[in-house]
């Protein structure tokens, strides 16, 4: 059971730190440079981001998310407390990450993608923008909370 726990957990700390990864890349490069473009390029730039980030973005985190839980499961089954704890705090914020990105942060990449596959600019780009990285710190810090979790999972299974 040791083994499978922490494969699971090796897995999910993996395919979270790609969210992780790109989440951080936004907030500290992507971010200040869109800051220097005009509004045009903010949505074209942007809108193909989101075209393929949200059809690619999903893999690692439907297996991050599920290999999280799995490594709690599996650990609590096993009789480990301590990973289980510490995965299920990190399934917790994956799913409050979840919660953040569907509410905020979807509904932006829709619009700036549908925007930039028209060829137009996106009549409140910069508002959009704004929206968008308004909650990027704090999927910064759920993923960062995510991946401390499943590495307390790994150090204690």
């Amino acid at each position: 059971m040791e083994a499978l726990v922490q494969t699971l957990a090796v897995v999910a700390t993996m395919a979270n730190a790609v969210v992780y990864g790109t989440d951080v890349f936004s907030a500290i490069v992507q971010r200040p440079a869109l800051a220097h473009v005009d509004d045009a390029v903010l949505t074209s730039t942007m809108g193909q981001i989101h075209r393929f980030g949200d059809r690619r973005m999903p893999v690692p985190g439907v297996f991050g998310l599920v290999a999280t839980v799995a490594t709690a499961v599996a650990a609590g089954f096993g009789g480990r407390t301590a990973p289980a704890v510490a995965a299920g705090v990190a399934a917790l914020a994956l799913v409050v990450w979840l919660a953040v990105y569907n509410k905020v942060s979807a509904p932006v990449n829709k619009e700036l993608t549908g925007a930039a596959l028209d060829c137009r600019t996106a009549p409140d780009a910069r508002g959009l923008q704004r929206t968008w990285d308004s909650v990027i710190n704090a999927r910064v810090v759920l993923q960062a909370v995510a991946l401390g979790a499943m590495c307390v999972a790994l150090v204690t299974s």
